[in-house]
């Protein structure tokens, strides 16, 4: 029995192939998937516009954003933080129905095609990206204070890319630097909470 512990699920495709899904990763107890690896490969190819590749480098890399998104859902889950609404996600999806294929769902629905992915995942994808957004926002904005000091420097350093005075550029400066003290705080924070996190790797998953 202890040999078949990191075996999820065993089916016939069919071509008559064993298709294996195994437990590439545990996180704090929740098992991380060789299918959830795959289709984050997927989703993340599709919305970064690139073909889709699955190879030893995108499955690490994909394992280890799994591995950070659960980190972040337990903590919204402990922390009662707000999730983004299947409203919001669908104005997303509504953006890239436009920006990308025209405004046409068949266009959409054909260029998921060459991806393996169907529109409810890409739609609960968006919906998750969102609610890590709004985390982010809510859990690490709050502490953000920028200085006039700390705009007055940023213009001095970067003066050749302003074409307009230090007053009409300040608002800019300071929500790009708001920006950045909250993506440094929050990588701070994940970096810390991935130390406490019990993580435990298995060998051989990746089929």
């Amino acid at each position: 029995m202890r040999a078949l512990l990191g075996l999820v699920v065993i089916s016939i495709a069919a071509q008559g192939a064993v298709v294996i899904d195994r437990i590439a990763v545990v996180v704090n107890r929740h098992p991380v998937k060789s299918s959830d690896i795959e289709r984050d490969i997927r989703l993340t190819d599709f919305l970064n516009r690139v073909p889709f590749r699955l190879d030893a480098a995108a499955e690490k890399a994909a394992e280890e954003r799994l591995i950070d998104q659960q980190i972040i859902r337990q903590e919204i889950s402990s922390g009662g933080y707000t999730r983004a609404t299947d409203a919001d996600a669908e104005a997303l999806l509504d953006q890239i129905r436009r920006d990308r294929f025209g405004g046409s769902d068949a266009r959409l629905r054909a260029g998921l095609i060459p991806y393996g992915l169907t529109e409810d995942q890409l739609r609960a994808q968006l919906l998750w990206q969102l609610t890590v957004l709004r985390f982010i926002n809510d859990r690490f904005r709050t502490g953000v204070l920028i200085s006039d000091e700390d705009v007055q420097k940023y213009y001095d350093e970067h003066r050749a890319s302003f074409r307009e005075p230090l007053a009409q550029a300040s608002a800019s400066i300071r929500s790009t630097l708001e920006g950045n003290q909250v993506t440094q705080q929050f990588e701070s924070w994940l970096t810390d909470e991935r130390k406490r996190t019990a993580i435990e790797y298995k060998t051989g998953a990746i089929q």
